[in-house]
């Protein structure tokens, strides 16, 4: 799955986002009890629209040394996205959604991706809406994280972001995600990507891969199961004595993973 920078194939990950219509990325960020950050109790979701904006690979070489990339937004991916964030949010029993945008400056595009959100956020009177720009979204991440709930925003700008809030909890290596479709398609993936540089070194943290699967088994509705296993890794995160290097540790992959299944052996 690894992606070739600046040169080479298109990203597979974005393919098969694409082909199979997974329109909504969706990242919880969830501090770990017992695992200390600069913050506490974060507690929110990150709901991305993952088929076009500046990713909809559209790009050209106009003449030489000027190149054009499109960024696409439509209604109707707009409009499913917005959709998906509010039902989430009710029904995951969440207060908030904020749009996140840059509608002051492309107020054609985000101008149009705000306007649906709006739309849609009026069918939701019980949940509260509010809008903010991207950038100030960031600054807003670092200072007072707890005001956030729900985050819906464009492709761009949720890679970005789900990314920064990963750092608010403890890093990639922690952050699970899915991929949704219409008819209940999904794809699950741990936020991080491929890491070759550390593959076979026994040095990778698992937990965004596990946790991962715990949302696959809950898509799936496999909640004891999915229970078991977030319970047995947050459990053997808080304990602290079975950490990989990237949360302070000095525990291989393996030796971590052992941890983890000792717990669900209790």
């Amino acid at each position: 799955m690894t992606t070739p920078i600046g040169k080479g194939f298109r990203s597979l990950n974005l393919t098969l986002r694409k082909e199979l219509l997974l329109y909504a990325n969706v990242r919880p960020c969830l501090s770990i009890p017992g695992y200390k950050t600069r913050y506490d109790g974060i507690n929110l979701v990150t709901i991305r629209e993952n088929t076009e904006g500046e990713y909809s690979g559209l790009e050209h070489e106009v003449v030489s040394g000027v190149v054009e990339s499109l960024k696409v937004i439509t209604r109707t991916a707009s409009t499913r996205v917005a959709e998906f964030a509010f039902e989430y949010a009710r029904r995951h029993g969440r207060k908030k959604v904020t749009a996140v945008h840059k509608a002051n400056i492309m107020k054609l595009t985000d101008g149009l991706f705000i306007k649906c959100a709006r739309e849609i956020s009026e069918r939701y009177p019980d949940i509260e809406y509010d809008e903010m720009i991207v950038d100030n979204t960031c600054m807003q991440l670092v200072t007072r994280p707890s005001q956030f709930d729900v985050m819906l925003m464009p492709n761009l700008y949720g890679d970005i972001i789900s990314d920064l809030c990963a750092g608010l909890i403890g890093g990639l290596g922690l952050t699970p995600s899915g991929n949704i479709g219409a008819g209940g398609l999904a794809l699950m993936e741990a936020v991080h990507g491929t890491a070759p540089d550390i593959a076979g070194k026994d040095l990778a943290n698992p937990t965004a891969m596990l946790l991962s699967g715990v949302m696959m088994l809950r898509h799936l509705g496999l909640d004891k199961h999915a229970s078991m296993i977030e319970k047995a890794t947050l459990d053997t995160i808080a304990d602290g004595r079975y950490l990989t290097r990237d949360l302070g540790g000095k525990c291989g992959s393996k030796e971590f993973t052992k941890a983890i299944i000792g717990r669900l052996d209790d």
